[in-house]
């Protein structure tokens, strides 16, 4: 009997279009995709075109074709807020109901007092800012005090930013485990996150060591399911920090988008049956929240170059899906991320071509689709789409 593999690869923050409800979070007029494609000059995604992302939505210089291969749609968040671990466990069949709490003017005092009481030091910082300008603003005195640097954003989340050769990174990611600690009931924020740097004063650079804490997901995921069933469940990039490493039987992390792939065709040459489920984070992580819009479409083309190496890999039983989990608009104001729909394409050997998959109502279809296909019980959340994709059913 054939083995049974899905391979799902999330385009971190690569949005494609305001979500109804986009005005509610600041975000009217976000649109990912279709802003940065009317930004640049002769933005080309060729291999996704195929698969059919111009048949989503409008996007200049993608254009919808009459017979894409793949099965193409989008999908709204039904959960609360637009961050990386709602999204994630939307994903994987988890709504998550109340949105993780927020910090746009700093953490409260008893947080902070209680923080630096655990870690026995002073802290700077305790404000919402871009990681890159906060190292720059407060890398010198961090330095001369030794103190970490605590920070927020728009998101759910507790940033330490420290200097390598200042805390190191097994010291610093010990820091983040009590502040992860301190994070609960109300202020348990979605992701204590640790963000090393690099660099002489005036030339600071955040390092490919970052590493996130996330809460446990708040229920049973399609990870949990798949290995509870013995199968197979291989997280690449930060998946594994996003589910706290709960559901995976392997996990790899990554330096950068290519090697995110790199890693996935290694998995895939494997023999198994079962899962992957790939992050790839630069398009966030380095673009979005940058508002770097030419950074950020030459990572969608370097992408859209890798399309076929994994084509290339998969077997005929393999089913990819290529998504995303919020959006994050170079083009706006804002620098961080944007309530919108993520696009669904979805290929394989087995499956049909030029499948409308519409416009779905929650991102944990993908979840009930992959459960489906194992033929294993799953969650209440999403509806899957499997019957009107395989060619067998």
């Amino acid at each position: 009997m054939p083995m049974k593999r899905v391979i799902i690869i999330v385009m971190d923050s690569v949005g494609i279009g305001e979500l109804p409800d986009a005005v509610q979070y600041g975000d009217a007029g976000s649109n990912t995709l279709g802003n940065i494609a009317m930004k640049v000059n002769n933005l080309k995604l060729p291999n996704l075109q195929k698969l059919g992302l111009g048949n989503i939505n409008y996007i200049r210089g993608v254009e919808a074709l009459n017979k894409p291969v793949g099965c193409y749609g989008k999908m709204g968040e039904m959960s609360a807020g637009k961050d990386t671990t709602s999204g994630h466990w939307e994903i994987s069949g988890i709504i998550v109901e109340k949105p993780f709490p927020v910090y746009p003017k700093g953490f409260p005092d008893e947080v902070i007092n209680e923080f630096e009481r655990k870690i026995s030091r002073k802290i700077l910082g305790n404000y919402a800012a871009s990681g890159t300008r906060i190292i720059e603003e407060l890398g010198r005195e961090h330095i001369r005090t030794k103190r970490p640097i605590v920070y927020t954003s728009a998101d759910s989340v507790f940033q330490i930013a420290a200097h390598e050769e200042v805390i190191p990174v097994e010291e610093l990611y010990n820091i983040c485990r009590i502040a992860r600690k301190v994070m609960k009931d109300e202020h348990a924020v979605g992701r204590v996150i640790a963000r090393p740097f690099s660099g002489e004063i005036g030339n600071f650079t955040r390092t490919s060591r970052r590493k996130d804490f996330s809460l446990d997901p708040l229920g049973i995921t399609m990870l949990d399911i798949l290995k509870s069933e013995g199968y197979r469940v291989k997280g690449v990039g930060k998946i594994e920090d996003v589910f706290n490493g709960r559901g995976l039987t392997d996990s790899v992390h990554t330096e950068n988008n290519m090697d995110s792939i790199d890693k996935t065709i290694q998995y895939m040459k494997e023999e198994f049956e079962g899962l992957i489920f790939t992050n790839c984070v630069d398009f966030d992580s380095i673009y979005g929240h940058r508002n770097n819009v030419e950074g950020y479409a030459n990572a969608l083309m370097e992408f859209d170059l890798r399309i076929p190496d994994i084509i290339n890999n998969m077997k005929r039983e393999d089913i990819l899906i290529i998504t995303a989990d919020h959006g994050c608009d170079p083009t706006t104001e804002s620098t961080d991320h944007s309530r919108e729909y993520v696009p669904l394409l979805v290929t394989g050997e087995a499956l049909k071509k030029s499948v409308n998959l519409g416009v779905r109502s929650t991102f944990a279809d993908i979840a009930a689709t992959v459960l489906d296909y194992f033929n294993v019980a799953g969650t209440a959340a999403g509806t899957s789409f499997l019957k009107d994709i395989l060619c067998r059913m």
